[in-house]
């Protein structure tokens, strides 16, 4: 069935659920895994501008650094569950593209995230990156029920 799971992070209060669920799920199929975030671009602001001119180099790690305890739980706790895994940080400014580019990039052939559970106008007013990936994706995106708790 699925060889190869995208599993797109942001790092929220519904990350740990997410992931013990993906890990499993992808030990039930033995599939792979690879996690994704994204940090944001702060390159358009004023310190942000000014770092990326003087050492390019120390910005991008600096964003990257900010996003690797993410992934490294992440993939922690696959390779505890014995499942081939790695993690893949990116600096972007739309998570949606980012995410469909690293499933191309990868092989991928299921993205599985998590929904927010945002309804009404705080949905309309935030965009939900869920409904943007599921709207654009080429592949089968499975949508996971997280709770905060875990």
């Amino acid at each position: 069935m699925y060889r190869h799971i995208l599993v797109p992070l942001d790092g929220s209060e519904l990350t740990g659920s997410l992931v013990a669920q993906a890990v499993e799920f992808a030990r039930s199929l033995g599939a792979r895994l690879t996690f994704f975030t994204m940090v944001e671009d702060y390159g358009a602001t004023q310190e942000g501008a000014l770092m990326r001119t003087l050492s390019p180099e120390a910005f991008e790690k600096e964003l990257k650094h900010r996003a690797s305890a993410v992934i490294s739980d992440a993939v922690a706790a696959g390779q505890a569950a014995q499942l081939a895994c790695e993690g893949v940080v990116r600096i972007g400014t739309d998570p949606c593209e980012e995410i469909l580019h690293v499933a191309r990039e990868k092989a991928c052939d299921l993205i599985y995230m998590a929904s927010h559970g945002r309804r009404g106008l705080k949905a309309l007013a935030l965009g939900s990156q869920t409904h943007k990936v599921l709207t654009h994706s080429p592949l089968p995106v499975f949508v996971a029920k997280a709770h905060p708790s875990c």
